[in-house]
């Protein structure tokens, strides 16, 4: 048990030992004063309703190519990405430290809190709107909050949508967020 929990500690930095690490420029100091107390879930698939491929690493690091698909031309000049990006394969990339802030919420409230990046960690589900996520997902996605829990004091785990409605729809109504409280006995903490 020791063990398993040494290889899953987040280091001073705030990277995640085990998870493959992926270095993204979108991301800079969170305030002083900032306290992680607010996790959010998004989804994102690249090309829309589309699974597997580089596009979301590439996007993540500024280096999507706007001519490799139609929709690419419309968002490659984006500037963003989530701390941790989970496949429906169940396996996680992290691209930004959690003791820094990544560009993944956008404009956004949570609690009266504008500006959700500066207090928040952002977890990229590969997955869309139409089709329910993997178990495998949900299950990496619980363990990944447990240890987020561990190091930080999270208050709360919402989706994109909570933190921007009308703006955003992710996680999705496929989402399943009961699922998700009845496995991790996360009651209280989730917004969904």
């Amino acid at each position: 048990m020791r063990r398993r929990e040494r290889r899953a500690a987040i280091d001073d930095v705030g990277w995640l030992r085990g998870a493959q690490q992926l270095a993204s420029p979108n991301c800079d100091l969170r305030p002083p004063d900032a306290r992680v107390s607010l996790v959010v879930i998004h989804a994102i698939s690249l090309p829309p309703g589309e699974f597997g491929g580089d596009a979301i690493e590439r996007l993540f690091t500024n280096r999507l190519d706007a001519n490799a698909h139609p929709y690419y031309a419309e968002i490659s000049q984006l500037r963003v990405s989530a701390h941790f990006l989970i496949r429906r394969t169940g396996s996680l990339t992290q691209f930004v430290p959690c003791r820094q802030r990544a560009w993944h919420a956008g404009v956004s409230t949570w609690q009266g809190h504008q500006r959700c990046n500066d207090f928040s960690l952002g977890i990229e589900l590969e997955g869309c709107d139409t089709l329910p996520f993997t178990a495998t997902q949900y299950a990496c996605l619980l363990g990944l909050i447990g240890t987020l829990r561990k190091h930080f004091p999270i208050d709360a785990v919402v989706g994109h949508s909570d933190i921007a409605p009308g703006r955003k729809t992710d996680p999705g109504p496929h989402f399943d967020w009961h699922a998700l409280a009845a496995l991790g006995r996360l009651p209280g903490m989730l917004a969904g």
